[in-house]
């Protein structure tokens, strides 16, 4: 543990630091001394940048996503999920989508809808009541975006967010080479790499 002394600060405040544990300050002395801002750091947010990154993330099986027009201002979140082959527990291709419907940012979604083969087929054969319609405008614009991720484009009018926890695991991300992918160190590398 590093002890900050009258005499640290005064050293720090001089660019010169106390002893080699305290790197932490680097960078600091200019906001301390005049009052300047300090160098402007990277975001970490978890906004995609790239559609590759965003499909890749919506088919890692444990996703997260919020969909924001950037015209109109809705937005809306779903959760994609690996299906399990019910006699093996295996996780097949095909990926369930829900809509959040509800105030539980963990349990609150409806089914929308799968992912297979990389085609978006709204609703199922026999709807329930709980299900989100295909005519919803949540469900058109997750068909459509998810047509544009796939054709390598991210339009200017759609922001593309993950939650902050890892597409394929589904572990908080805390990293910000993580923060930015959307997965952790160990998933990235098991879903081939960066891109």
């Amino acid at each position: 543990m590093v002890q900050v002394t009258e005499s640290c600060i005064n050293t720090m405040r001089t660019e010169t630091m106390c002893n080699s544990d305290s790197n932490w300050f680097d960078g600091l002395e200019g906001d301390l001394n005049e009052g300047t801002a300090a160098p402007e750091s990277k975001s970490l947010n978890g906004m995609f940048e790239t559609a590759s990154d965003a499909a890749r993330y919506i088919r890692a099986g444990k996703a997260t996503i919020t969909l924001v027009s950037m015209k109109s201002g809705k937005r809306f979140t779903y959760k994609i999920t690996a299906a399990k082959d019910q006699e093996t527990g295996k996780i097949t291709d095909t990926l369930f989508v829900g809509l959040l419907t509800g105030a539980d940012n963990n349990t609150s979604y409806s089914y929308m809808g799968r992912i297979s083969r990389d085609v978006f087929w709204a609703g199922r054969k026999v709807p329930k009541p709980s299900d989100v319609s295909k005519d919803a405008p949540s469900t058109v614009a997750f068909s459509w975006a998810w047509r544009q991720l796939l054709q390598g484009k991210l339009p200017e009018q759609l922001e593309v967010w993950h939650e902050g926890s890892c597409g394929r695991c589904g572990r908080k991300l805390t990293v910000p080479e993580s923060i930015k992918s959307g997965f952790g160190p160990e998933c990235i590398n098991k879903i081939g790499g960066l891109a």
